[in-house]
Order: structure tokens, then C-alpha cells, then sequence
């Protein structure tokens, strides 16, 4: 299978790290470091820029959004061999 570039990547790479060094302080350090756990996690993952300025991750859909006012929101699992708990 061959990974679908995403539409504009480049261009959201580099908005994505000029978002980091427009914050400079512990939130583009930690964006930055998250950044680098999903490329090394899914070499493949494709970088997006939505949402009125949102860095996003993708691969076959949303992996994760980069919100550099307090979080980092990982998608939901799309599909999964075990039925969900009952609790």
C-alpha cells in the first residue's frame, strides 16, 4: 500500500514549526516533542493544517490535533477485534 500524501503537507510543515517558534515557551517546546513522538511512531503520518490554524496528524484519517493553548487530542480507535467494555 502506498501512503497518500496529504494535500498541502509541505506547507503545513512549515506552518506547523513556525507555529512552534512563533510560541517559544513550554508550549512549542511540547508541541515540538510531540511533533517528534508521532514521526517516530508512524514515519508515514501526514502533517495538516485546519481548523483556523490547527496543526493535525493523519494517516488513513485523524490520528491526533495539536491545540497549542492546552492540549493534544488523539482520534478515537476506528475499529477494534474487541467489543467495547461493559461496565
Amino acid at each position: 500500500m502506498t501512503a497518500k500524501r496529504a494535500p498541502n503537507s509541505a506547507a503545513a510543515s512549515k506552518k506547523i514549526t513556525k507555529r512552534i517558534q512563533e510560541l517559544g515557551d513550554w508550549r512549542g517546546e511540547t508541541l515540538a516533542w510531540v511533533r517528534q513522538l508521532i514521526h517516530d511512531a508512524d514515519p508515514e503520518i501526514q502533517e495538516e493544517w485546519k481548523w483556523m490554524g490547527t496543526p493535525v496528524w493523519s494517516h488513513d484519517g485523524g490520528v491526533c490535533t495539536g491545540e497549542s493553548y492546552k492540549q493534544v487530542t488523539f482520534a478515537k480507535a476506528r475499529s477494534s477485534t474487541r467489543p467495547p467494555s461493559r461496565n
